[in-house]
């Protein structure tokens, strides 16, 4: 493993530090920085447009297609800096980690000239439409149809658990166009356009009060015939590539935000007694020493991509990184409640609310009032579950990795 960045990388990185520190608003870098509800409001919506004026937005994506074409080193000087400043580095999630990646893999050039200026602009808000009621791990089971008729598609079924798709404009949606294929031999991955007749999205509310994941019902809904990405009934292979982004990004940033939550179980565990309990302090280094574990792990797989290597131990980091956090982060939250006790669930301005990784302000919402520490509960449940649940990955190790036989399905009619 070398780690040590060339000497252009770190050129860069000043660079991004000297814009940053530039565009951030006053007193960012300051100690107990805090912004009001009107002022992050404007900050969000000010902050997209100015990285886009910066070149930032997908900055390592080829020139032509408006990026910078960063090196490798150069990208990840420019993700570190972003992370260690805490400031926003895209426009829009879904669309530049996600879709954009993927339209430059699979997509038509026409499919690039359209949508990827929007993305790189962050103008053009998207969701996923992969999970239904009855088909989440099991994802190729997925009854969502499109019909052709004409120079459209037309589009009946359910999506659920479709982040921010109440505001996207559109959604990269998997669909079966051929019924009689074989469950991952029927499915297409389109491009459907969200603000249409026959699209109605409704919110569910979490326990914290927020409704960001929504079910969405397709009602003969459309989009046009050449909005299938990489061919008909090819989604299934253009899917597993948008999951690989998904798994694959921040690999030696992606420990920061656990460094911090670290450190402020740290500081409330010392301040409240809970220190001196020996199980406290062994679950704490447990925490601790897994994120060096991550932190390494990720320095391990930029070496082999810079390398050009790909020994089976880099395959089997890649295979277990995203159960490996997700399991973390989950056991650390269930600490944080040890450790906070009754007050995780108070609203307060104390450290354990105002202080929170991400929060900064009071998380009272139209639901359940929770502090934040009590929404990081909540959100890291769903971390072993997006994104390919636990149990799937361990298939995936199990089956890809250690070449086990596959997992015995019950005799049919059971």
């Amino acid at each position: 493993m070398d780690l040590t960045y060339p000497a252009e990388a770190e050129e860069f990185r000043t660079e991004i530090r000297a814009w940053l520190e530039e565009h951030l608003p006053d007193g960012w870098f300051d100690e107990g920085f805090e912004m009001t509800d009107e002022e992050r409001a404007e900050f969000n919506r000010e902050w997209p447009q100015k990285l886009f004026e910066g070149g930032w937005i997908c900055a390592t994506w080829p020139e032509e297609y408006g990026g910078k074409g960063l090196t490798t080193m150069q990208g990840v000087a420019l993700a570190e800096e972003f992370a260690r400043a805490k400031a926003p580095m895209r426009g829009d999630f879904f669309g530049d980690t996600l879709v954009g990646p993927t339209l430059l893999q699979w997509g038509t050039e026409e499919q690039k000239q359209e949508f990827l200026p929007g993305i790189l602009k962050g103008q053009t808000r998207w969701c996923q439409g992969f999970s239904e009621p009855n088909s989440g791990s099991d994802l190729a089971s997925l009854k969502t149809s499109a019909v052709l008729d004409g120079d459209e598609w037309v589009i009946n079924g359910q999506k659920v658990w479709t982040t921010q798709g109440h505001h996207a404009d559109y959604c990269f949606l998997l669909t079966r166009t051929d019924p009689e294929a074989k469950k991952h031999a029927g499915i297409s991955y389109m491009l459907v356009p969200m603000k249409q007749p026959g699209v109605e999205v409704r919110g569910i509310t979490q326990p914290d009060g927020t409704a960001e994941f929504c079910e969405v019902f397709f009602d003969n809904a459309r989009c046009p015939k050449d909005a299938v990405v990489g061919g008909v009934n090819n989604g299934w292979k253009v899917a597993n590539s948008t999951l690989a982004f998904e798994r694959g990004q921040s690999a030696t940033t992606g420990y920061r935000r656990f460094e911090e939550e670290y450190r402020l179980l740290l500081e409330a565990a010392t301040a409240n007694g809970k220190i001196d309990d020996p199980m406290i302090r062994q679950r704490l280094m447990t925490y601790y020493s897994k994120i060096q574990i991550l932190r390494i792990n990720g320095l391990r797989n930029l070496t082999s991509t810079l390398n050009q290597s790909k020994d089976m131990g880099t395959v089997a980091l890649g295979a277990t990184n995203k159960m490996f956090w997700s399991e973390m982060h989950k056991a650390a939250m269930e600490l944080a409640l040890d450790i906070f006790g009754a007050e995780s669930m108070l609203i307060t301005t104390g450290p354990e609310s105002g202080s929170w990784p991400g929060s900064g302000r009071d998380k009272r919402r139209d639901g359940y009032p929770v502090s934040p520490m009590m929404s990081a509960f909540f959100f890291s449940r769903s971390e072993t579950i997006w994104g390919g649940t636990s149990q799937i990955q361990r298939n995936i190790v199990g089956e890809r990795v250690l070449g086990l036989p596959k997992e015995p399905k019950p005799p049919s009619g059971d």
